[in-house]
């Protein structure tokens, strides 16, 4: 989900009847170490500034959402669903060197960032977020378009095919998406219950007084958000400086931590819809991700046209930790799907 201000993402594809695919060790040696990709990819961010951008607001039901378009290549346009509820978009920037073959657009969900931040908590429910998304493709004019969900937005993402029925919808990447909430609170305990002992215990007993918000509690928390969340250095994304997540709208809407979902979304899943949804799709995560990649795997293997790709070495912030590996699975399965030979 990583929203909460405590939080801070060479592949080889395959059909989806072959699995699970993993990047082969050459490739990995041929991009240096993680600091050094790092590095240079924080300087393809950079470059993105040269590409031609536009970016405004949007009337959307609530408010103003802004929004950011860079490139204007000639392939079909990819809007990116950033993750929370509540997060921001900015970090979508290192997706820039897709720009170049075309649009890559991005906005802040109403409530976050550089979007209007309403007061109505009644605004932060799922068929809202679905209306908004709605508007901001006919603002847009995106008739046609790739849609990315992250994290919660993966969860936005399937909300919309199941619930909206879009036109135009040509594929989707599905990165390290929220699909259905029981499972992944089942997952979270499996990976919790891998912490150490010492661990364990102060989070088990933190929850057990409700002091979630303890010292204790919060630095066993983040064991638990860096072996998961974000376990490498991650690429500098200059635009995201003084842009600032929600953490009311992810605590109302999810819960206090990654692994406790006591929010509107505690219950809710689109796993049974997934078997519906006939745009090609491609499900990208991390090897050590919150959003397992077995559990992706299963959700694979219900749907007529999807393939899965796991980013080696990876958590929940793949997009940012391994930006080569990320952008080379999520170009090739675009240019394949546009070609008519996804996946």
């Amino acid at each position: 989900m990583h929203s909460s201000p405590r939080f801070g993402f060479s592949m080889r594809l395959r059909p989806a009847r072959l699995g699970l695919v993993l990047a082969m060790p050459v490739l990995l040696a041929a991009c240096g170490t993680a600091r050094e990709q790092a590095t240079v990819d924080t300087a393809a961010v950079a470059a993105a500034d040269s590409l031609p951008s536009t970016e405004g607001m949007i009337d959307v039901p609530g408010g103003r959402v802004w929004y950011r378009r860079i490139g204007n290549g000639p392939g079909t346009p990819i809007l990116a669903l950033h993750g929370g509820p509540g997060g921001t978009s900015c970090r979508f920037e290192v997706l820039a060197p897709l720009a170049r073959e075309r649009p890559v657009i991005f906005y802040d969900q109403l409530g976050s960032g550089r979007s209007d931040h309403p007061s109505d908590t009644s605004l932060w429910n799922v068929s809202r977020f679905v209306a908004e998304l709605a508007a901001v493709r006919k603002a847009l004019n995106l008739e046609r378009v790739h849609v990315l969900g992250h994290s919660w937005g993966g969860a936005l993402a399937a909300e919309y095919m199941a619930a909206a029925k879009p036109d135009g919808v040509v594929s989707l990447v599905l990165s390290s998406p929220l699909i259905d909430t029981p499972r992944w609170i089942a997952d979270a305990d499996t990976l919790r219950a891998a912490l150490p002992p010492a661990i364990r215990s102060v989070l088990d007993e933190e929850e057990r007084k409700g002091t979630l918000d303890s010292p204790a509690y919060m630095a066993a928390t983040d064991s638990f958000y860096a072996r998961h969340v974000s376990r490498l250095p991650t690429v500098s994304v200059p635009h995201c400086a003084g842009v600032a997540s929600n953490d009311t709208i992810y605590r109302q809407m999810w819960g206090p931590t990654e692994f406790l979902s006591t929010g509107s979304l505690r219950t809710w899943s689109r796993a049974s819809d997934l078997a519906k949804v006939a745009q090609p799709t491609l499900f990208i995560t991390g090897e050590f991700d919150e959003a397992r990649p077995s559990t992706l795997e299963e959700f694979r293997r219900t749907m007529r046209d999807a393939q899965l790709v796991v980013i080696p070495g990876a958590a929940h912030a793949a997009m940012r930790e391994k930006p080569t590996e990320y952008i080379a699975a999520v170009r090739t399965f675009l240019d394949k799907v546009e070609q008519g030979r996804a996946p």
